[in-house]
């Protein structure tokens, strides 16, 4: 029987290759989706992608399946529900964020704008291919785009994090050289 090969970071955890390799660098063209990944991402910060990943169906839980209108309507009791929630990453600031990040994701969508379009435009809605060998933390298109997102309002979404959001949805192929489901 062959060996897939995948890039090596999915390589040892059975979560993490599934995740890789029906999700992570697949081109996400719905704003929803991309909003949600965008404030995951930012519940990252300091702490392994494997940590959130555990607690992904916690978040959607928690969060009512990351619906921006619900979130949005979250108030100061819902922050303390959800700081006592323990199968989720308890971090006021990043609940906080969160919820800021839906009012900021309504007020894009309502001003005829569409928060998809908005994630692609930083690559003209191309998936930008990398070489599959640089690792990189961070780019001047994460840059540029962490940069978009800070002027909006969002939290959390400093370069590194962007970066690592791009690749997730497929505006950055990252994939090794030598993966799989690099040319997917």
């Amino acid at each position: 029987m062959t060996q897939r090969v995948r890039c090596t970071w999915a390589q040892n955890d059975p979560l993490m290759q599934h995740y890789h390799d029906t999700e992570w660098g697949v081109p996400q063209r719905n704003g929803r989706a991309l909003w949600e990944m965008l404030m995951l991402e930012g519940f990252q910060a300091g702490l392994a992608w494997i940590t959130v990943l555990r607690k992904r169906d916690a978040f959607r839980d928690a969060f009512a399946n990351f619906d921006p209108q619900i979130v949005a309507a979250y108030d100061e009791a819902d922050i303390e529900r959800l700081m006592q929630n323990a199968a989720i990453i308890r971090s006021r600031a990043k609940i906080e964020a969160t919820i800021a990040g839906a009012r900021i994701f309504l007020q894009i969508e309502q001003s005829n704008q569409n928060f998809a379009d908005l994630c692609w435009s930083f690559t003209d809605g191309q998936t930008v291919i990398g070489d599959g060998i640089t690792i990189q933390a961070s780019t001047p298109l994460s840059e540029r785009a962490a940069k978009t997102f800070k002027a909006l309002g969002f939290k959390f979404v400093g370069p590194t994090i962007v970066h690592a959001w791009m690749q997730a949805v497929g505006i950055v192929n990252d994939h090794a050289h030598d993966c799989f489901r690099r040319d997917a």
